[in-house]
């Protein structure tokens, strides 16, 4: 265990950071699957914006990389250009 004051304040600063980090990636996840279920094209369209911001947001705090980021969006772009 940390001694130090400020050792111990980041093990908690940490936890509260990786568990953020959880929540907004598993959020991020469940809403490229809604995109990609959805059949409508429509609906899609309006979804797609809010989708690729939490992709940003997630690959401007290095919770996943930003060539991962841009394959994302651009399948996400390919999947809603397919859908008639």
């Amino acid at each position: 265990m940390a001694n130090h004051k400020s050792a111990l304040k980041r093990i908690r600063r940490n936890e509260a950071v990786r568990l953020r980090n959880r929540y907004q990636h598993k959020t991020t996840r469940n809403a490229i699957k809604k995109l990609r279920g959805t059949e409508n094209k429509k609906e899609a369209e309006a979804l797609y914006p809010s989708v690729v911001s939490m992709i940003d947001k997630l690959a401007k705090k290095n919770v996943i990389h930003n060539n991962k980021a841009a394959n994302l969006k651009s399948k996400l772009a390919k999947h809603i250009a397919s859908l008639a």
